[in-house]
C-alpha cells in the first residue's frame, strides 16, 4: 500500500502535515507525537524580527471551533534558525517553514535567510496585513497575491506554497493569481474572520475584537474552496480547515488536495495527526486502495 505523495517535487511519506500556528515548531508536541510518522511538520509563522502578538485575551472557544487573535507572535528568524530548525532536522519528516511579514521586503528577507537552511518548503502566509497598503491583507487582492508570489520566488531556493485566505469573494481568483506569480503549491484555507461577544461581561471575547475562526465548523467551507481551487489551477494543494479525523482528511483528498494539514484538533487531541495517518491507512485497506493517488481528486 502506497501512502507517499509528491508535493511540488518534495516527497512526503504520507499526506498528513501540521497546520501552522497549531503545533509550534514541533518541540511542544514531541513528547506526545512521534514526528517521524508525519509527512511534514509546518512551523509557526516566522518573521524577520520578533513579533509580540496581540494583547490578551487572544483565544476563545466557539460552537464547533475556536477564535484566535494571537497576532503571529514569534521569536524572529534568527532564533528560529538557531533553535527550531536543528530540532526538527533530527526527525525523519519534511520541514515546511511558514513565513509572515508586513511588507514584501519582510517576506523576502526571511526567505533569503532560509535559502541555505535544511528546510524542504516555504509556506507564505499572505493573510498578514500589508502595512504599506493601509492594512488590507496581501491575500485579499489578486494583484497583491501575484506580485508578492513573484517577488518571493525570486529569492526562494525551496518550493513556495502560497497560503490563501478564505476571506475573499472568489477563492479561484486568488489561486489563479498565485499560479500566475509562479507558486509551486497552494495551501488553504486559513481562518475565517469571526467575532464572539461575552454577554455576561458585555465585552468582546478576544481583545482584538475579531479573530480567526477555525475548527470543525469551517470544514465544509474549506472542502468547497479546496475543490474550487483544485479545478481552477494545476498546482498541488494542501487542504486544511477543521480536519479532526481520517474521514475529514479523506474528504479533502477526494476534493482535490494532494496533502492535508491538521490544526485546531491538535489543541484538544495532541495525537490527532498520528491517528489520522493510521485512519487513512485503515480506510485504504478497507476499500482496497493500493495507492493514495487513486483518492486525490477522485470526486469530480
Amino acid at each position: 500500500m502506497k501512502m507517499a505523495v509528491n508535493l511540488a517535487g518534495v516527497a512526503l511519506k504520507n499526506p498528513v502535515m501540521t497546520a501552522s500556528g497549531t503545533f509550534g515548531s514541533g518541540a511542544e508536541y514531541a513528547d506526545f507525537v512521534d514526528l517521524n510518522q508525519l509527512g511534514a511538520v509546518v512551523t509557526k509563522g516566522v518573521a524577520s524580527v520578533p513579533w509580540e502578538g496581540n494583547p490578551a485575551p487572544r483565544v476563545a472557544e466557539t460552537y464547533g471551533g475556536m477564535l484566535n487573535a494571537v497576532g503571529l507572535q514569534n521569536p524572529g528568524i534568527d532564533l528560529f534558525v538557531e533553535r527550531d530548525i536543528p530540532f526538527l532536522a533530527k526527525y525523519d519528516t519534511r520541514i515546511v517553514v511558514n513565513v509572515c511579514g508586513k511588507t514584501k521586503e519582510d517576506y523576502c528577507m526571511v526567505v533569503e535567510r532560509l535559502a541555505d537552511q535544511p528546510v524542504d518548503m516555504l509556506e507564505i502566509n499572505i493573510s498578514c496585513p500589508n502595512v504599506k497598503e493601509g492594512g488590507i491583507a496581501f491575500g485579499q487582492d489578486p494583484k497583491a497575491v501575484e506580485e508578492i508570489t513573484r517577488e518571493v520566488k525570486k529569492h526562494a531556493r525551496q518550493p513556495v506554497v502560497m497560503k490563501l485566505s478564505p476571506n475573499v469573494t472568489d477563492i479561484t481568483e486568488m489561486a489563479k493569481a498565485a499560479e500566475a506569480g509562479g507558486a509551486d503549491a497552494l495551501s488553504l484555507i486559513n481562518t475565517l474572520t469571526g467575532m464572539k461577544i461575552d454577554i455576561h461581561r458585555r465585552a468582546f471575547a478576544v481583545a482584538n475584537k475579531t479573530g480567526g475562526l477555525s475548527g470543525p465548523a469551517i470544514h465544509p467551507i474549506a472542502v468547497r474552496m479546496v475543490y474550487e481551487a483544485a479545478h481552477a489551477v494545476k498546482l498541488p494543494i494542501i487542504g486544511m480547515g477543521g480536519i479532526a479525523s481520517a474521514e475529514d482528511a479523506i474528504e479533502m483528498l477526494l476534493a482535490g488536495a494532494t496533502a492535508i494539514a491538521v490544526g485546531t484538533a491538535n489543541f484538544y487531541n495532541p495525537l490527532a495527526t498520528v491517528e489520522i495517518v493510521n485512519g487513512i491507512r485503515e480506510y485504504m485497506e478497507r476499500y482496497g486502495v493500493a495507492d493514495i493517488q487513486e483518492l486525490i481528486g477522485a470526486v469530480g
